[in-house]
């Protein structure tokens, strides 16, 4: 049996590169029926964020990668409560469909995988 992975995303979606990095881990583990799940913590909770204009800042729209997420099979979106606060974005307007956690759930849904991947 395969063994489960987290892909923590902690990049807001234009800072660099990681945050496409853990889209494309999420992707290509996602194609390959590994169980997986992904958290979005800190600043990386701005790639759920509607209506984005990274052609301002030329650079390519990560949404489209969002989107295929639950189409490779990966369906298990979290996001962190407080991060979210942090940073004054509502749950409810997020591009995502996801399941909010506060501190409590994030220290129960690491424990809940085998390896754990931050980017």
């Amino acid at each position: 049996m395969a063994k489960s992975l987290l892909i923590i995303s902690r990049q807001a979606p234009w800072s660099g590169p990681s945050a496409r990095e853990a889209l494309d881990i999420a992707l290509a583990g996602g194609a390959f029926d590994l169980p997986l799940g992904m958290l979005f913590l800190d600043d990386g909770v701005f790639q759920l964020a509607p209506n984005q204009q990274p052609a301002l800042l030329q650079q390519k729209n990560l949404a489209a990668n969002l989107q295929a997420l639950p189409m490779f099979g990966v369906e298990d979106l979290f996001v962190a409560a407080s991060s979210l606060a942090e940073r004054g974005l509502d749950p409810d307007g997020l591009g995502l469909p996801v399941q909010v956690l506060d501190d409590a759930g994030l220290t129960a849904l690491i424990d809940r995988f085998d390896q754990v991947v931050t980017l």
